[in-house]
């Protein structure tokens, strides 16, 4: 990968520098009400550069991925912060050490982070990192997601690619541009949802942006749940009525994609809507707003069909 490339998504992934507004090409979208609305709360002392927030399903507990500087960087000042379900602040340095931690899924008892170029198991119950696997040859790793076997999947986004991460021993799950520089993930139903992020031009624009697809974890085939391309795909989650909540980082919007693979806008933010929460049960949107320093919640009742 080019040196000057990396540096340039490295700028913009850390919102330090105006990135271009990417092409977004025609897709099957209805407008929805994007109208920006009032957070039920927000979090924003102690928070530094967050990239990824995480419900963990049993307790309701609020997990949110600090990268504390720049993205690519080895500086040790990442860390986890922990918050209660209502959205006050258990701690904001829960796990400290890290370097640049972003995606967070647990299964089991651990949560698990993707670390420029590790994969990190922590133990939810005290806190403590049981489990550091260096990927060699990872340049960007971002997003994660679990299996209900325990295999934890990581997206590449720089090198496009998906690992895979079973009983400590790692594997190229796929790869190649035909995964659209992958970024967020989820496992559902024996299959790995995909966001793409679409080829990256030399100035950061996307002319293509990524569609969001499965790939079947058997047979690794490849299904488009968009027809067209949706945008650079950051956060991915289910949005409890058989389709998906997607963010795009770069036009800062949150989008919903049908069963139907229909895409309409459900809420518009500022650029750096980053790795999204959401619970079905409680409409409860949470974001974490990267240059902002901040993340927030939102009421989505109504919002979504």
């Amino acid at each position: 990968m080019n040196r000057l490339f990396y540096c340039a998504l490295i700028v913009l992934l850390a919102g330090c520098g105006a990135a271009p507004e990417p092409e977004q090409p025609a897709t099957p979208a209805a407008t929805g009400n994007a109208a920006p609305t009032a957070p039920k709360w927000e979090v924003a002392e102690g928070i530094e550069a967050p990239e990824s927030v995480y419900v963990e399903p049993g307790s309701g507990t609020i997990f949110v991925s600090l990268i504390v500087g720049m993205p690519g960087d080895k500086d040790g000042n990442g860390r986890i912060a922990k918050l209660n379900p209502d959205g006050t602040v258990a701690s904001t340095s829960w796990v400290t050490g890290l370097n640049a931690p972003k995606g967070l899924r647990s299964h089991e008892g651990t949560l698990w982070t993707a670390d420029i170029d590790e994969v990190i198991g922590i133990e939810i119950s005290s806190g403590k990192i049981t489990s550091r696997v260096k990927i060699n040859g990872a340049q960007f790793l971002n997003d994660v997601a679990t299996g209900p076997d325990g295999t934890v999947y990581v997206s590449d986004m720089l090198a496009t690619k998906i690992y895979a991460l079973k009983d400590g021993k790692t594997s190229v799950f796929a790869e190649g541009e035909d995964i659209e520089y992958p970024n967020g993930l989820l496992v559902e139903n024996g299959k790995l949802v995909v966001g793409g992020w679409g080829k990256p031009e030399a100035d950061f624009s996307t002319k293509v942006p990524g569609h969001l697809f499965t790939l079947d974890l058997a047979t690794k085939q490849k299904t488009l749940l968009t027809p067209e391309p949706v945008g650079n795909i950051d956060g991915l989650e289910s949005d409890g009525k058989g389709g998906y909540l997607v963010t795009d980082w770069n036009a800062g919007k949150l989008m919903q994609v049908t069963s139907a693979g229909v895409v309409r806008t459900v809420r518009q933010f500022g650029q750096g809507t980053a790795d999204h929460a959401y619970v079905p049960a409680q409409n409860l949107l949470i974001i974490p707003h990267m240059p902002e320093n901040k993340i927030a919640a939102y009421d989505l009742t109504g919002a979504i069909e």
